[in-house]
């Protein structure tokens, strides 16, 4: 049974209220708290380090898989491997992501590995968040790596989401694409306080006509510092396209370095970055509606990181 801030973790990082349908796992504090697989969709415990594999049936459509993980308690620190095995001719959503609650005096770290072998004609959505709360002094750390290969034709629609109370993280993402393959990825990050916060996306087009579009949309308040990496290699007939923008506020500090390399006469690549203060004239506009100039900046914050 879980508590309520275990409950909520759960609302946080996976819009759950209750046990999902379908395929999932779920992992609280260090241990399986629950999991159900389908006739399209298996879940293994690996044996010789801790994670899962979750292996799905070619032609399995319109099936979901939860995997969340929650961490409630002070001073638990771990690292998870988990291996996704999509078949060929696949259509499914994976929703992952990780909450961390500290109350204590100890450091609470959650470092996923997550690997995605994405079979030919595959499509794939992956939403994976993280959300951290807790009046402890205890940090709250993550560092999730994804690696993804594509085969011919694959996709995989990625999206992360970092709003809310973590203290530190780096997170690499690698990928590999194949003749015709797709890669769309959508970064939505806020830091705030003495938070440290590393983005790091590295891109390899193998194949012909394959194509990448990375887009990074941030918002730092407070101390807190952000660096985006962001590494496209075209080495084939292809198209990639990078994006970061940012909000910069107070004392703030913010690098965007985006790369990118032609390898190929018919590479096609764009990098795009800009970083900026929220305009005057937007404030003012608000207030003339009757918001506070606190009330107004939210609102225009909000509406940037939809």
């Amino acid at each position: 049974m879980m508590d309520q801030i275990q409950k909520n973790l759960l609302e946080q990082v996976a819009g759950l209220h209750e046990i999902p349908s379908g395929a999932y796992n779920i992992r609280s504090n260090g241990a399986s708290a629950g999991r159900n697989t389908t006739a399209n969709i298996d879940i293994v415990t690996k044996t010789d380090k801790p994670g899962i594999d979750i292996i799905i049936k070619p032609n399995t459509k319109k099936e979901s898989v939860h995997i969340p993980v929650i961490i409630s308690e002070s001073g638990l620190e771990e690292s998870v491997y988990n291996d996704f095995y999509i078949g060929e001719n696949s259509d499914v959503v994976i929703v992952a992501g990780c909450g961390i609650h500290n109350s204590g005096d100890k450091l609470s770290k959650h470092d996923g590995i997550h690997t995605f072998h994405i079979g030919k004609n595959a499509k794939v959505k992956y939403v994976e968040k993280h959300y951290g709360s807790g009046d402890g002094i205890g940090g709250r750390i993550m560092n999730p790596q994804t690696i993804v290969e594509i085969e011919e034709g694959g996709f995989l629609e990625m999206e992360t989401v970092q709003i809310k109370g973590i203290d530190s993280t780096k997170r690499s993402t690698k990928a590999t694409l194949a003749d015709n393959a797709k890669i769309v990825i959508t970064e939505k990050l806020m830091t705030h306080g003495d938070q440290i916060a590393e983005t790091s996306f590295d891109v390899d087009l193998n194949g012909e006509n394959s194509s990448a579009n990375v887009i990074s949309r941030s918002v730092a308040k407070g101390n807190s510092k952000q660096v985006f990496l962001s590494k496209i290699n075209g080495n084939n007939k292809c198209s990639g396209h990078s994006e970061c923008d940012a909000i910069i506020m107070d004392n703030a500090v913010i690098s965007a370095i985006p790369e990118i390399t032609a390898n190929d006469l018919d590479a096609a690549l764009i990098h795009e970055a800009a970083i900026g203060k929220i305009a005057g004239e937007q404030i003012i506009k608000l207030m003339t509606l009757g918001l506070t100039a606190h009330q107004a900046e939210e609102q225009i914050v909000n509406g940037f990181l939809k």
